[in-house]
């Protein structure tokens, strides 16, 4: 399977706004998250911020794009089959997303921005997504553990039910919650890709 789409090497003074940006949201959230208290954690002047992003939104939104693709790059495996690895791949990956203390911030404080900055539209992180779990799927369609179908649009769909698992899984915990929930998410992923499986 091919390997997700890698960043640029980010300059010292980048690195230095984007762990200045996490340690705001993680304290404050979105909405508290101001680029000047960016700025002065992350020892620059103002300017040098605005001439990388323009406003809190897009600078969150760039944090988030490369958390997302930290989180994938240290939970997809490269071996086994390709259903194998796209169950085993996106249930931990989900699990990391729903434990990461960025991600959960912004579930408990600014849960309507974080449906607008990661899965509110199709942006960077969803086409991501789709990109990875449909080379996955033309892998597995290749070795035979995944049904024939568009890869596009088996993928499109591997991304809402992982998406759901995510952002309704504190609504369920009380039903449904950790290994159970991860469990779960794999038996609906394995089936909906297992060969021989009929879409509703």
């Amino acid at each position: 399977m091919s390997e997700p789409v890698t960043e640029p090497e980010l300059s010292a003074i980048d690195l230095a706004i984007f762990e200045a940006a996490r340690a705001c949201v993680e304290e404050f959230g979105v909405r508290r998250t101001t680029l000047t208290e960016v700025a002065r954690r992350a020892g620059v002047s103002r300017p040098t911020v605005y001439r990388r992003w323009p406003d809190t939104g897009a600078l969150v939104a760039e944090l988030l794009v490369r958390e997302l693709r930290t989180i994938l790059a240290a939970t997809m495996p490269t071996a086994g089959s390709g259903r194998a690895r796209l169950v085993e791949g996106i249930v931990a990956g989900a699990a990391q997303i729903r434990a990461n203390p960025l991600f959960g911030k912004i579930f408990r404080t600014d849960t309507d921005l974080m449906l607008t900055y990661v899965f509110g539209r199709l942006g960077r992180n969803q086409r991501t997504l789709i990109e990875l779990f449909a080379s996955g799927i033309r892998d597995g369609q290749q070795d035979g553990s995944i049904r024939a179908g568009a890869p596009d649009q088996l993928a499109t769909m591997l991304l809402l039910i992982a998406q759901s698992a995510v952002q309704s899984a504190g609504t369920v915990e009380p039903l449904l919650g950790g290994a159970a929930l991860d469990g779960e998410l794999a038996a609906a992923i394995d089936g909906y890709l297992r060969p021989g499986a009929v879409p509703g």
